[in-house]
Protein backbone atom coordinates (compact mmCIF):
# COMPACT_ATOMS: atom_id res chain seq x y z
CA UNK A 1 0.00 0.00 0.00
CA UNK A 2 0.94 3.21 -0.73
CA UNK A 3 0.46 5.75 1.99
CA UNK A 4 1.32 8.79 0.41
CA UNK A 5 -1.46 11.26 0.17
CA UNK A 6 -3.73 8.57 1.70
CA UNK A 7 -6.84 10.00 3.93
CA UNK A 8 -6.71 8.37 7.23
CA UNK A 9 -8.74 8.82 10.72
CA UNK A 10 -7.17 8.25 14.27
CA UNK A 11 -9.01 7.93 17.10
CA UNK A 12 -7.35 8.40 20.27
CA UNK A 13 -4.64 10.39 18.48
CA UNK A 14 -3.94 12.15 21.71
CA UNK A 15 -3.12 8.89 24.00
CA UNK A 16 -0.16 7.24 24.23
CA UNK A 17 0.23 4.53 21.08
CA UNK A 18 -2.50 6.63 19.11
CA UNK A 19 0.21 9.66 19.27
CA UNK A 20 2.94 7.60 18.04
CA UNK A 21 0.87 6.49 15.10
CA UNK A 22 0.10 9.76 14.31
CA UNK A 23 3.75 10.50 13.88
CA UNK A 24 4.33 7.00 11.96
CA UNK A 25 1.74 7.80 9.57
CA UNK A 26 2.81 11.35 8.84
CA UNK A 27 6.34 10.03 8.30
CA UNK A 28 5.13 7.64 5.73
CA UNK A 29 3.22 10.82 4.14
CA UNK A 30 -0.17 9.90 4.81
CA UNK A 31 -2.85 13.00 5.32
CA UNK A 32 -4.05 12.60 8.67
CA UNK A 33 -7.28 13.93 10.65
CA UNK A 34 -6.38 13.33 14.16
CA UNK A 35 -9.30 13.18 16.76
CA UNK A 36 -8.44 14.27 20.09
CA UNK A 37 -11.24 13.97 23.47
CA UNK A 38 -12.42 17.77 23.67
CA UNK A 39 -11.79 19.76 26.75
CA UNK A 40 -12.04 23.42 27.88
CA UNK A 41 -7.98 23.32 28.12
CA UNK A 42 -7.16 23.18 24.48
CA UNK A 43 -4.87 20.39 25.08
CA UNK A 44 -3.97 17.93 22.23
CA UNK A 45 -2.83 15.16 24.88
CA UNK A 46 0.52 13.82 23.99
CA UNK A 47 0.30 15.34 20.29
CA UNK A 48 1.32 18.59 21.72
CA UNK A 49 4.64 17.21 22.48
CA UNK A 50 5.12 16.67 18.99
CA UNK A 51 6.95 18.66 16.30
CA UNK A 52 5.36 21.38 15.39
CA UNK A 53 6.84 20.66 11.82
CA UNK A 54 5.04 17.31 12.12
CA UNK A 55 1.88 18.79 13.12
CA UNK A 56 1.56 21.15 10.51
CA UNK A 57 0.40 17.69 8.02
CA UNK A 58 -2.03 16.74 10.87
CA UNK A 59 -5.92 17.92 10.83
CA UNK A 60 -6.91 18.01 14.57
CA UNK A 61 -10.14 17.54 15.73
CA UNK A 62 -11.36 17.83 19.41
CA UNK A 63 -14.75 16.06 19.87
CA UNK A 64 -15.52 12.54 21.77
CA UNK A 65 -15.94 9.09 20.33
CA UNK A 66 -19.63 9.38 22.05
CA UNK A 67 -21.04 10.97 19.89
CA UNK A 68 -22.74 9.31 16.53
CA UNK A 69 -23.00 12.51 14.66
CA UNK A 70 -19.54 14.32 15.10
CA UNK A 71 -17.84 10.44 14.71
CA UNK A 72 -20.06 10.33 11.14
CA UNK A 73 -18.30 13.87 10.12
CA UNK A 74 -15.02 12.74 11.36
CA UNK A 75 -15.34 9.64 8.90
CA UNK A 76 -16.51 11.59 5.88
CA UNK A 77 -13.89 11.60 3.06
CA UNK A 78 -11.58 8.70 4.98
CA UNK A 79 -9.99 5.87 3.42
CA UNK A 80 -8.84 3.80 6.74
CA UNK A 81 -9.95 4.08 10.38
CA UNK A 82 -7.36 3.40 12.89
CA UNK A 83 -9.56 2.90 16.17
CA UNK A 84 -7.46 3.64 19.34
CA UNK A 85 -9.90 6.08 21.43
CA UNK A 86 -10.21 3.95 24.68
CA UNK A 87 -11.14 4.05 28.31
CA UNK A 88 -7.75 2.12 29.62
CA UNK A 89 -7.05 2.22 32.94
CA UNK A 90 -8.12 -1.28 34.70
CA UNK A 91 -8.68 0.35 38.31
CA UNK A 92 -10.76 3.22 37.22
CA UNK A 93 -13.10 0.86 35.50
CA UNK A 94 -14.08 -0.69 38.78
CA UNK A 95 -15.36 2.51 39.59
CA UNK A 96 -16.96 4.18 36.71
CA UNK A 97 -18.30 1.25 34.66
CA UNK A 98 -20.78 2.93 33.04
CA UNK A 99 -17.86 5.23 31.15
CA UNK A 100 -16.90 2.21 29.81
CA UNK A 101 -19.62 0.50 28.53
CA UNK A 102 -20.70 4.36 26.93
CA UNK A 103 -16.67 5.00 25.60
CA UNK A 104 -15.17 1.55 24.69
CA UNK A 105 -18.53 -0.43 23.38
CA UNK A 106 -20.71 2.45 21.97
CA UNK A 107 -17.88 4.58 21.00
CA UNK A 108 -16.95 1.72 18.66
CA UNK A 109 -20.15 1.24 17.51
CA UNK A 110 -20.23 5.05 16.61
CA UNK A 111 -17.21 4.46 14.35
CA UNK A 112 -18.78 1.00 12.82
CA UNK A 113 -21.71 2.56 11.52
CA UNK A 114 -19.84 5.69 10.23
CA UNK A 115 -17.45 3.31 8.72
CA UNK A 116 -20.65 1.53 7.22
CA UNK A 117 -22.71 4.59 6.01
CA UNK A 118 -19.22 6.14 4.77
CA UNK A 119 -17.78 3.31 3.12
CA UNK A 120 -14.50 3.41 4.21
CA UNK A 121 -11.95 0.88 2.52
CA UNK A 122 -10.45 -0.50 6.19
CA UNK A 123 -11.39 0.05 9.92
CA UNK A 124 -8.41 -1.25 12.31
CA UNK A 125 -10.05 -1.76 15.53
CA UNK A 126 -7.90 -2.01 19.05
CA UNK A 127 -8.35 -4.90 21.27
CA UNK A 128 -6.02 -5.76 24.19
CA UNK A 129 -4.58 -9.09 25.71
CA UNK A 130 -6.83 -8.09 28.75
CA UNK A 131 -9.56 -9.92 26.94
CA UNK A 132 -8.48 -13.24 27.26
CA UNK A 133 -8.36 -13.18 31.26
CA UNK A 134 -6.33 -15.41 32.95
CA UNK A 135 -4.17 -18.06 30.34
CA UNK A 136 -6.29 -21.15 29.94
CA UNK A 137 -3.06 -22.36 28.25
CA UNK A 138 0.49 -20.69 26.80
CA UNK A 139 1.33 -18.76 24.28
CA UNK A 140 -2.02 -17.44 24.18
CA UNK A 141 -3.47 -17.56 20.68
CA UNK A 142 -6.44 -15.83 19.13
CA UNK A 143 -8.90 -19.08 19.52
CA UNK A 144 -8.40 -18.44 23.50
CA UNK A 145 -11.49 -18.03 25.72
CA UNK A 146 -12.73 -14.41 26.18
CA UNK A 147 -12.83 -14.06 30.24
CA UNK A 148 -13.74 -10.23 30.85
CA UNK A 149 -11.82 -10.40 34.66
CA UNK A 150 -12.74 -6.64 34.61
CA UNK A 151 -15.25 -4.33 33.72
CA UNK A 152 -12.60 -3.02 31.33
CA UNK A 153 -11.74 -6.28 29.65
CA UNK A 154 -15.76 -7.00 29.11
CA UNK A 155 -15.99 -3.90 27.20
CA UNK A 156 -13.00 -4.59 24.95
CA UNK A 157 -14.79 -8.17 24.28
CA UNK A 158 -18.19 -5.95 23.49
CA UNK A 159 -16.19 -3.80 20.94
CA UNK A 160 -14.73 -6.72 19.42
CA UNK A 161 -17.44 -8.69 18.87
CA UNK A 162 -19.63 -5.74 17.58
CA UNK A 163 -16.47 -5.06 15.18
CA UNK A 164 -16.56 -8.63 13.91
CA UNK A 165 -19.80 -8.85 13.65
CA UNK A 166 -19.81 -6.02 11.64
CA UNK A 167 -17.41 -7.49 9.50
CA UNK A 168 -19.72 -10.64 8.70
CA UNK A 169 -22.99 -9.35 9.01
CA UNK A 170 -22.39 -6.21 6.35
CA UNK A 171 -18.95 -7.14 4.83
CA UNK A 172 -17.13 -4.02 6.40
CA UNK A 173 -13.61 -4.72 6.16
CA UNK A 174 -12.65 -4.33 9.70
CA UNK A 175 -8.85 -6.25 10.92
CA UNK A 176 -8.40 -6.37 14.97
CA UNK A 177 -5.23 -6.24 16.52
CA UNK A 178 -4.64 -7.23 19.96
CA UNK A 179 -1.83 -5.66 21.31
CA UNK A 180 -0.56 -6.95 24.81
CA UNK A 181 1.53 -4.59 27.15
CA UNK A 182 2.71 -2.31 24.96
CA UNK A 183 5.53 0.15 27.02
CA UNK A 184 7.67 2.99 25.61
CA UNK A 185 7.90 6.98 25.80
CA UNK A 186 4.80 8.64 26.93
CA UNK A 187 3.31 5.60 28.49
CA UNK A 188 1.08 6.55 31.33
CA UNK A 189 2.42 6.80 35.23
CA UNK A 190 -0.53 4.27 36.09
CA UNK A 191 1.31 1.29 33.63
CA UNK A 192 3.93 -0.58 35.26
CA UNK A 193 7.08 0.23 33.45
CA UNK A 194 6.50 4.02 33.77
CA UNK A 195 5.44 3.41 38.16
CA UNK A 196 8.64 2.19 38.53
CA UNK A 197 10.89 4.50 36.10
CA UNK A 198 9.28 7.80 37.28
CA UNK A 199 9.14 6.93 41.12
CA UNK A 200 13.28 5.86 40.56
CA UNK A 201 14.05 9.16 38.76
CA UNK A 202 12.40 11.38 41.64
CA UNK A 203 14.97 9.79 43.87
CA UNK A 204 12.81 7.28 46.12
CA UNK A 205 14.52 4.49 47.43
CA UNK A 206 11.66 2.56 48.11
CA UNK A 207 9.55 1.82 44.73
CA UNK A 208 5.67 1.22 45.47
CA UNK A 209 3.88 -1.20 42.83
CA UNK A 210 1.03 -3.75 43.19
CA UNK A 211 1.42 -7.49 42.92
CA UNK A 212 4.78 -8.56 41.55
CA UNK A 213 3.97 -12.32 40.40
CA UNK A 214 1.21 -11.70 37.41
CA UNK A 215 3.70 -12.29 34.04
CA UNK A 216 3.39 -10.29 30.95
CA UNK A 217 4.29 -10.09 27.62
CA UNK A 218 5.60 -6.84 27.03
CA UNK A 219 6.17 -4.87 23.32
CA UNK A 220 8.16 -1.67 22.50
CA UNK A 221 5.67 0.82 21.22
CA UNK A 222 7.37 1.15 17.75
CA UNK A 223 6.76 -2.35 17.30
CA UNK A 224 2.79 -2.14 18.42
CA UNK A 225 2.79 0.88 16.01
CA UNK A 226 4.39 -1.13 13.22
CA UNK A 227 1.17 -3.60 13.72
CA UNK A 228 -1.06 -1.49 13.15
CA UNK A 229 0.42 -0.18 9.48
CA UNK A 230 0.61 -3.64 8.70
CA UNK A 231 -2.63 -4.98 9.15
CA UNK A 232 -3.86 -1.76 7.16
CA UNK A 233 -1.63 -3.06 4.55
CA UNK A 234 -2.64 -6.85 4.53
CA UNK A 235 -5.69 -7.15 2.73
CA UNK A 236 -5.68 -11.13 4.39
CA UNK A 237 -6.13 -9.43 7.72
CA UNK A 238 -9.49 -8.18 7.08
CA UNK A 239 -12.12 -10.23 9.24
CA UNK A 240 -8.82 -11.34 11.39
CA UNK A 241 -8.10 -10.86 14.90
CA UNK A 242 -4.05 -10.88 15.29
CA UNK A 243 -2.13 -10.97 18.82
CA UNK A 244 0.59 -7.99 18.62
CA UNK A 245 2.99 -9.77 21.46
CA UNK A 246 6.74 -10.53 21.71
CA UNK A 247 6.02 -14.56 22.32
CA UNK A 248 7.86 -14.21 25.66
CA UNK A 249 6.71 -13.53 29.36
CA UNK A 250 8.22 -11.76 32.47
CA UNK A 251 6.77 -11.74 35.76
CA UNK A 252 7.05 -7.88 37.13
CA UNK A 253 9.38 -9.18 39.92
CA UNK A 254 12.17 -9.98 37.43
CA UNK A 255 10.87 -7.20 35.52
CA UNK A 256 11.81 -4.78 38.25
CA UNK A 257 14.96 -6.02 38.80
CA UNK A 258 15.91 -5.58 35.28
CA UNK A 259 15.10 -1.76 35.32
CA UNK A 260 16.85 -1.49 38.44
CA UNK A 261 20.01 -2.87 36.95
CA UNK A 262 19.50 -0.54 33.39
CA UNK A 263 19.06 2.31 35.74
CA UNK A 264 21.90 1.28 38.41
CA UNK A 265 19.63 1.98 40.83
CA UNK A 266 19.55 0.17 44.52
CA UNK A 267 15.94 0.67 45.31
CA UNK A 268 13.80 -1.45 47.37
CA UNK A 269 10.18 -2.42 46.56
CA UNK A 270 6.89 -2.15 48.63
CA UNK A 271 3.73 -3.77 48.07
CA UNK A 272 0.75 -0.89 47.71
CA UNK A 273 -1.99 -2.59 49.07
CA UNK A 274 -4.25 -0.02 46.72
CA UNK A 275 -2.63 -1.18 43.59
CA UNK A 276 -3.69 -4.28 43.78
CA UNK A 277 -6.47 -5.98 41.53
CA UNK A 278 -9.94 -7.78 43.29
CA UNK A 279 -8.27 -11.20 43.92
CA UNK A 280 -10.64 -12.83 41.51
CA UNK A 281 -9.90 -9.82 38.81
CA UNK A 282 -6.42 -10.05 38.79
CA UNK A 283 -4.70 -11.68 35.40
CA UNK A 284 -2.02 -13.98 36.23
CA UNK A 285 -0.17 -14.66 32.98
CA UNK A 286 -0.38 -13.59 29.64
CA UNK A 287 2.27 -14.39 27.06
CA UNK A 288 1.23 -13.81 23.42
CA UNK A 289 1.47 -16.38 20.56
CA UNK A 290 2.59 -13.97 17.48
CA UNK A 291 2.46 -16.45 14.83
CA UNK A 292 -0.93 -15.46 12.87
CA UNK A 293 0.45 -12.13 13.07
CA UNK A 294 4.00 -13.35 11.74
CA UNK A 295 2.56 -15.51 8.83
CA UNK A 296 -0.48 -13.15 7.82
CA UNK A 297 0.96 -9.81 7.44
CA UNK A 298 5.24 -10.56 8.23
CA UNK A 299 4.88 -8.67 11.30
CA UNK A 300 7.16 -9.62 14.32
CA UNK A 301 8.64 -6.90 16.89
CA UNK A 302 11.95 -5.84 16.41
CA UNK A 303 12.90 -4.22 19.63
CA UNK A 304 14.24 -6.37 22.43
CA UNK A 305 12.74 -5.64 25.71
CA UNK A 306 16.18 -4.53 27.10
CA UNK A 307 16.63 -2.04 24.56
CA UNK A 308 12.98 -0.71 24.67
CA UNK A 309 13.56 -0.54 28.24
CA UNK A 310 16.74 1.49 28.17
CA UNK A 311 14.93 3.81 25.51
CA UNK A 312 12.16 4.36 28.15
CA UNK A 313 14.41 5.22 30.58
CA UNK A 314 16.09 7.71 28.44
CA UNK A 315 13.26 9.52 27.72
CA UNK A 316 11.96 9.45 31.30
CA UNK A 317 15.26 11.06 32.44
CA UNK A 318 14.80 14.03 29.84
CA UNK A 319 10.83 14.28 30.22
CA UNK A 320 9.94 13.08 34.25
CA UNK A 321 8.86 16.34 34.56
CA UNK A 322 5.72 16.06 33.07
CA UNK A 323 4.65 13.63 35.08
CA UNK A 324 3.34 13.49 39.10
CA UNK A 325 5.47 10.59 40.63
CA UNK A 326 4.55 10.80 44.26
CA UNK A 327 0.57 10.52 42.76
CA UNK A 328 -1.05 7.13 41.98
CA UNK A 329 -3.74 7.77 39.47
CA UNK A 330 -5.69 4.46 39.04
Amino acid sequence: MKWLGKKVLVTGSDGFIGSHLVERLVNLGANVRALVLYNSFNSWGWLDTIEKEKLEHVEIIAGDIRDPHHVEELVKDVEIVFHLAALIAIPYSYHAPDSYLETNVKGTLNVLQAARKCSVRRVIHTSTSEVYGNAQFVPITEEHPLVGQSPYAASKIAADQFAISFHRSFDLPVSIVRPFNTYGPRQSARAIIPTIISQALSGKKVIHIGNVRPTRDFTYVADTVEGFIKAAECEESIGKTLNLGSNSEISIGALVERIKNLMNDSFDIAIDESRLRPEKSEVDRLWSDNAKSKSIMAWEPKVSLESGLEQTIEWFRKNGHLYKENLYNI
